[in-house]
């Protein structure tokens, strides 16, 4: 419906389930359009509803399900089709929860009659099993469709496996069918469904007329029906029982797929057993297998370059490697300023100094296909730690021309890369994350703590510990959280500096009894109580965890290296 509405003469800019009520007409002649090409069920126009709801507009979402409703049925009607009542992805709000936005849209499409629902488009299954019940509690003759968007690797926008939801759903006693639709074309989800355990599930499959592309200013599919329709009688001899067409999928695409389908198809044939993944022999992981061994190890943070001179930072880390350090982390454009990849300087450290690196990935700045070309990258040059984190946000000034990406947090990232550590690599990421112990709300950090590790996330590397509170949350952390700790470090070289990280870095908390230490010191006593504290710091936390996490302040090496040598 979304693209073939924008298709039409002057339409491109509307939301089509406004149209309901503004072109009712011609949403009931789009209907009849593919309705009169054969297909034997439509949905109703309004898959946008729950971001409605998320915008507090609920008399608007409901008024836009009652038109649906109508326009659907009265077009299904003389043809004796089915109408299925489309709910979209839940968007994530703070006041509705998936579950509660599933359930208040069901309740409006079961009060106009409807009694087949489709959940599609999804990247995760949450809010699912709740849906399913209370459909079949309100109407035990409802029939429920659940559907995933998955890319041509299997895996959602949310970082799921597609495989994994695919296996929860089908378990469910109240969902009838599940399936794929939308972001991938009809080849690679049947390839997709070629490789999936079927079992006697009830398979829907709904796939784009195939990727889009840029005419102009418009997005635009040119997947050719007769391909579509080739390809879809192949997903149906691969196991499909319902099968249709999502973006960019016309009349004609359905018309031909109805003809492709008109006669029996020959049985399905049993898939070939798939061949057991190559897993690496041999993968050297120096920094993880000294923290299984019980080593406290000591990794350093230094800033990446703000230009093309990389001389300095490898000489930075030649020392800090001489004195001692196990690693060297890498922050990814620190407070959302650009400066050397991360990524690319991880694989010339490993390459060039034979250091382990620990690169962090934020998510502020890439989509899913950028941040698995860099996760190939990095597993193929044999660095295989990663920080993972959401990333500061871009500066005010800049987010007008600087765009922040956003498509997952940390937690769905470490849960997309825990993924391809079971599917694609040959040899797993260890995955790193973040842990405030400065945060006002400790409990709230602790439980996405708890959440990341759920998600794959074998270690945390915390923010400073320099007031008795971040000390008093790492003991909490160390009795909550089963992973490695890295307690951080921050050697402050100044009285202006620690004001300045008490105001202007988040994340950050100097207690004001070390502030008041470095009133009227000069450089060199200033570094000198920086080493004292720090060495002290690091004593108090040994029981509570497996190493530090020193963070190297303007790039004054020598400082670290006298504070590793003070704590070695």
């Amino acid at each position: 419906m979304g693209t073939y509405f924008a298709a039409q003469p002057g339409r491109a800019g509307e939301r089509c389930e406004r149209a309901n009520v503004t072109h009712p007409e011609e949403i009931k002649a789009i209907h009849r359009a593919y309705l009169e090409a054969g297909c034997r069920a439509i949905k109703t126009n309004t898959f946008s509803v729950g971001a409605d709801l998320a915008a507090g507009e609920e008399t608007l979402a409901e008024e836009t399900v009652r038109a649906g409703c109508r326009l659907a049925l009265e077009a299904a009607e003389p043809f004796g089709a089915y109408v299925f009542a489309d709910l979209g992805p839940a968007p994530e709000s703070g006041e509705w929860s998936p579950v509660e936005m599933y359930l208040r849209q069901a309740d409006w499409f079961l009060n106009q009659g409807l009694t087949c629902f489709l959940a599609e488009t999804l990247a995760t299954d949450d809010g699912i099993p709740e849906l399913a019940r209370y459909l079949k509690e309100k109407c035990p003759e409802a029939f429920l469709i659940v559907s995933f968007a998955v890319d041509y690797d299997g895996v959602t926008r949310g970082g799921l496996q597609g495989r994994d939801l695919f296996r929860r759903t089908a378990a469910l006693e109240n969902v009838d069918a599940v399936g794929f639709n939308c972001v991938s074309g009809p080849s690679h989800l049947l390839k997709y469904i070629q490789s999936l355990d079927l079992g006697d599930t009830r398979l829907s499959v709904m796939p784009n007329a195939g990727y889009p592309t840029v005419l102009g200013r418009r997005t635009v599919f040119q997947g050719r029906p007769d391909y579509f329709a080739d390809q879809m009688a192949q997903i149906v001899r691969a196991g499909a029982a319902i099968v249709g067409g999502c973006c960019g999928t016309t009349p004609a695409h359905m018309a031909r797929t109805a003809e492709a389908l008109a006669n029996p198809l020959p049985p399905r044939k049993a898939a070939p057993a798939e061949a057991p993944r190559e897993v690496a022999a041999v993968s050297a992981n120096s920094l993880w297998e000294k923290l299984e061994r019980g080593q406290r190890v000591i990794a350093v943070e230094l800033d990446p370059p703000v230009d093309d001179e990389v001389a300095p930072f490898l000489e930075g880390v030649r020392a800090l490697q001489g004195a001692g350090a196990d690693a060297v982390t890498i922050a990814d454009c620190p407070i959302g300023r650009p400066r050397a990849d991360s990524s690319l300087l991880a694989c010339k450290l490993k390459r060039e100094l034979s250091i382990e690196p620990l690169p962090h990935m934020t998510c502020r700045d890439r989509n899913l296909n950028a941040t698995k070309a860099l996760l190939l990258g990095l597993s193929m040059e044999g660095v295989h730690n990663v920080l993972l984190v959401t990333g500061d946000p871009i500066p005010t000034e800049n987010r007008d021309e600087v765009k922040s990406v956003f498509n997952f947090n940390s937690r769905k990232l470490a849960r997309y890369v825990s993924g391809l550590n079971e599917t694609t690599l040959r040899a797993p990421f260890r995955i790193y994350g973040a842990l405030n112990v400065n945060a006002r709300n400790f409990a709230q950090q602790l439980k996405i703590a708890r959440e990341k590790e759920e998600n794959g996330v074998s270690g945390f590397l915390t923010q400073p510990v320099l007031s008795a509170e971040a000390l008093e949350n790492l003991k909490l952390a160390r009795e909550t959280l089963h992973g490695k700790i890295l307690g951080g470090i921050f050697p402050v070289v100044s009285h202006k500096n620690a004001c300045f990280l008490n105001n202007e870095i988040a994340g950050m908390r100097v207690c004001d009894e070390i502030v008041a230490l470095y009133e009227g010191l000069d450089r060199a006593a200033a570094e000198d109580l920086a080493v004292t504290i720090s060495a002290r710091i690091a004593a108090e936390i040994v029981p509570w965890t497996d190493g530090v996490y020193l963070m190297t302040p303007f790039r004054r090496v020598a400082l670290m290296e006298r504070i590793i040598a003070a704590i070695r």
